[in-house]
């Protein structure tokens, strides 16, 4: 019984969430925002979710090496990136 479980669960829509489960909780939080969001710098992102830059950054980081956030420069300043959220 446990082997349909498993099987059920990985088919589920909130498989793709579960390599965020496993991170930290800044991590956590800036992935809802990212999915309530859509695309976000680094500073909207710090503004939106009230942490420091500098945690964002890591995790921003932390959830890129679970491949669950992107990145792509910004047309309007090449010197930011707008993050977003590879999973639904």
């Amino acid at each position: 019984m446990s082997t349909s479980e498993t099987v059920t669960s990985d088919t589920s829509p909130e498989s793709g969430w579960e390599p965020v489960r496993e991170l930290p909780p800044s991590a956590k939080l800036v992935a809802k925002v990212l999915e309530y969001n859509g695309s976000l710098t680094q500073s909207q992102l710090a503004e939106e979710t009230l942490l420091p830059p500098r945690t964002v950054r890591y995790a921003l980081s932390r959830l890129e090496e679970v491949g669950v956030v992107e990145s792509r420069f910004s047309f309007a300043d090449a010197r930011k990136r707008i993050y977003s959220l590879t999973i639904e």
